[in-house]
């Protein structure tokens, strides 16, 4: 099993795509101070992830001022 670390980088930027060879992947890339990680999504992933996003970002607090 991994060791997952406590602490987590910050999203500096992220785009998605897909290969010309491979239409029915879709690749999510995602930068960091430390990179860039792509990962491949099948559709029902990219809906799911997308879905559990969106419930997850309604519920953060509002930022402090």
């Amino acid at each position: 099993m991994t060791t997952r670390s406590t602490s987590a980088d910050f999203v500096t930027a992220f785009s998605t795509g897909w290969p010309e060879n491979q239409p029915e992947i879709m690749v999510l890339s995602l930068t960091t101070h430390k990179g860039i990680q792509d990962f491949a999504l099948t559709k029902e992933q990219a809906l799911l992830v997308a879905k559990t996003i969106k419930q997850t970002a309604a519920q953060l607090a509002k930022p402090s001022t």
